[in-house]
This record gives C-alpha cells, sequence and structure tokens, in this order.
C-alpha cells in the first residue's frame, strides 16, 4: 500500500472508530470512554493533516523549493504532537470534574465489547500504516502510527480499569483511569513533538553516516581521504555532503567519473539518499 492509501485508510477508519466510541460514551455515561472518543477526534485532524503533508511533500522541487517539500512532514508530525498534548489537557480536565461528582455507570457491558472493537480497529491501522511508514521511510506517517499505538495501548487500560472498577463497584476508578490516559496521551505528545523538531533542526543522521562511510571504505584505494561529512533529513530523503581529496594527477574527466560511481554505490546502500561531493586535489 502506498502513503496516499494509507493516509486514506487511516481517515476513514478514524471516522468509523470514533462514531463506535462515542456511542459507547453514548450508552454508559462513562468519563473514561468519553475521553477515548475526544481523542479520537483528534486522530481523525491529525490523519487529516497526514494526508495532507503527504500530497504536498510529494510535489517536486521548484524554484521556491529547490530541495524539494518533504519537511512538511516534519511540520505535520509536529502539529499532530501538539493536538495530542490538547487532547491530553482535554481528557485530564474531564477526568478532574468528575472525580469531585461521580455518577453511576450503565450498560457498561456493551460499551466495553464495542470499545474492545474500536481499540482493535486502531491497532490494526496502527499496523498498517507502521509497515507502510518503515517501507517508505515516510515520518508523518510513523508519527500516525505511533499515535494510533499510544490510543491502543490508552484504550486498553482504560478496559481494563472499568472492568475492575464494575466487578468491583469502584466508581472513582473510572476518572481516575481517565487521568491515567492523558499522562499516556502527554507523553506520547511530547515525544512526537520533539522527533519533528529534530528534524526541522536538520539533526544528523548517524544511520546515514553509518553507511556512507562503509562504502567511502570500500573505495578507499582510489582517492587520498575524504572530510566534513555532513547529514541531515527532510522527510524520507537524507541530504549528505563531503570534501574528498584526491591525487593531483587525476584528470577533471577521472574524478567526475569517480564522483558518479560513489554516488551510484551511495544511492544503492542508502535509500533516498542524494549526496553532494567536493572534489580537492591532494599532492
Amino acid at each position: 500500500m502506498d502513503k496516499k492509501s494509507s493516509a486514506l485508510t487511516a481517515i476513514i477508519g478514524g471516522v468509523l472508530i470514533f462514531a463506535l466510541k462515542l456511542y459507547t460514551w453514548y450508552i454508559s455515561d462513562s468519563i473514561a470512554l468519553l475521553s477515548d472518543a475526544l481523542e479520537s477526534i483528534v486522530n481523525i485532524i491529525a490523519s487529516m493533516m497526514m494526508y495532507w503533508s503527504i500530497r504536498v511533500s510529494e510535489k517536486p522541487p521548484d524554484k521556491s523549493h529547490p530541495y524539494g517539500h518533504q519537511k512538511v512532514e516534519n511540520l505535520s508530525c509536529a502539529v499532530e504532537g501538539v493536538f495530542v498534548l490538547f487532547a491530553a489537557l482535554l481528557i485530564a480536565q474531564s477526568a478532574y470534574g468528575r472525580l469531585s461528582n461521580p455518577v453511576e455507570l450503565v450498560s457498561m457491558d456493551l460499551a466495553m465489547f464495542l470499545s474492545l472493537v474500536a481499540t482493535a480497529g486502531n491497532g490494526v491501522l496502527s499496523w498498517v500504516l507502521m509497515r507502510t511508514a518503515q517501507e517508505t521511510g515516510s515520518l508523518a506517517l510513523e508519527g500516525d502510527a505511533k499515535h494510533l499505538l499510544s490510543d491502543v495501548i490508552s484504550s486498553g487500560g482504560v478496559l481494563v480499569g472499568l472492568f475492575i472498577g464494575q466487578r468491583l463497584n469502584l466508581q472513582l476508578l473510572d476518572p481516575l483511569m481517565a487521568m491515567a490516559v492523558s499522562v499516556i496521551v502527554l507523553k506520547m505528545g511530547g515525544e512526537m513533538v520533539y522527533k519533528a523538531g529534530r528534524g526541522l533542526l536538520d539533526e544528523s543522521c548517524p544511520e546515514a553516516e553509518e553507511k556512507i562511510r562503509a562504502v567511502m571504505d570500500q573505495h578507499q584505494h582510489i582517492f587520498v581521504d575524504y572530510h566534513d561529512l555532513k547529514t541531515r533529513k527532510s522527510g524520507e530523503k537524507v541530504y549528505a555532503e563531503l570534501h574528498l581529496n584526491v591525487d593531483g594527477q587525476m584528470s577533471v574527466q577521472e574524478a567526475h567519473d569517480f564522483t558518479d560511481h560513489l554516488e551510484e554505490d551511495l544511492a544503492s546502500d542508502v535509500p533516498n539518499v542524494e549526496i553532494n561531493i567536493h572534489i580537492e586535489p591532494k599532492n
């Protein structure tokens, strides 16, 4: 499945899952299940943002954006993280109000079963998105997959808490579980914003650098040495540059052919890499 198809699947699935979770809250009046439904609203908005960012990132470079539009995926992940943080605050606020005014929950067996079905649906969506993210290197898909995974974890915690609360007749366990969910969601949102920020600040790519060094070592007998290796990532694309010292007696044509060969090897060993090699003669 390609990136856009995965994103559309996430949007459609998110709407269906939100409707199901909202119904579970309607029949049970559980604040924990309401918090779960509120997070699903964020899932839908985030998935729509992800779909938009993927469409923009696939645009070719132009005069205003000579390096392409891939960084929009970092921006999408950061905005999604902010949405997640906002959802955490909404959940915590709702749970705090119910702590001081607990109510008796009804139709919980049916509500918990339907919530379990919705949680399983989110789990499938998360798996599909993460698989596509690993195949394409999409940060936007990875962010949405982890977001949905956090929903699965928090929903599972809510269901366990509600099940125990029903069996032991502990009404306060409902808002307490909602508070616990808000903490998990808050942590996930912070991690998403942090990861997106690293890419926006052009953090280096150690894994790509390691592979580049391995390729360079294979050709060490042809050049003198190299230095100033730098990398940065924009969406799924890695941009690299290095300075290559060659024998001063090597002709311009020979140096050009050698760098072309290096770039071909690097492209096959480091997916989505675009490298700029600066030749320096050394006697």
